[in-house]
């Protein structure tokens, strides 16, 4: 009888970090452990030196296209990379989801995401009821709901650097509310951490 394997070399980064369920930075495929949104911007996030070489391992794009793509250089590289996430995405998820995945991409990315509703859909979302808003809820709890930090720790560690926003303006205090006042006209509010990592809290009606 004769046995036959198949091994497959690992997948690096160009800075030869690898790929994997222990590297940091790994998504699920699951979309109830990572959204549709959230697996899109790991692919829109990919380095430069990386866009041609996953648009042949992860997509299925005619590879004339491809050498296109990524013959692109300068500002323009960021449109192969949004084919990759699109691409990518769609194998996965299916095609429904890319329209409300790149409106909220193109408030982001394009006019740096406000709050208040516009583009925000695919974007994690927590709840306050009524009464909880009329409380106020501690800002770093909602952080960590929303996992854009581990732990309340490490929200107030990065308040103290200066990556928390709210609706793109900078955290000040750690020990901030979020309260109905927070909200001003809206029906909600985004909260981020650094410039890639975004959520969002709505006011339950």
């Amino acid at each position: 009888a004769q046995l036959f394997g198949l091994t497959a070399p690992l997948v690096t980064t160009a800075d030869g970090k690898k790929m994997g369920k222990t590297a940091a930075g790994a998504v699920w495929l699951n979309e109830d452990l990572l959204s549709p949104y959230e697996y899109w911007q790991f692919w829109r996030n990919t380095a430069d030196a990386d866009v041609g070489r996953f648009l042949r391992f992860f997509t299925e794009l005619p590879q004339d296209e491809v050498e296109k793509l990524e013959a692109l250089r300068g500002a323009q590289i960021n449109d192969a990379k949004v084919v990759l996430a699109n691409e990518a995405t769609r194998m996965l998820h299916g095609e429904a989801c890319l329209a409300e995945i790149q409106a909220t991409a193109a408030s982001l990315f394009a006019a740096g995401g406000g709050g208040g509703g516009g583009g925000t859909a695919s974007l994690k979302r927590v709840k306050l009821s009524a009464d909880e808003a009329a409380a106020g809820v501690p800002v770093v709890d909602l952080f960590v709901s929303l996992e854009l930090g581990k732990s309340k720790s490490e929200v107030r560690r990065l308040v103290a650097g200066g990556g928390a926003k709210l609706n793109d303006v900078k955290i000040e205090d750690a020990a901030l509310l979020i309260s109905t006042a927070s909200f001003e006209a809206a029906s909600e509010i985004k909260l981020s951490a650094g410039k890639k990592k975004h959520g969002v809290v709505e006011l339950a009606q």
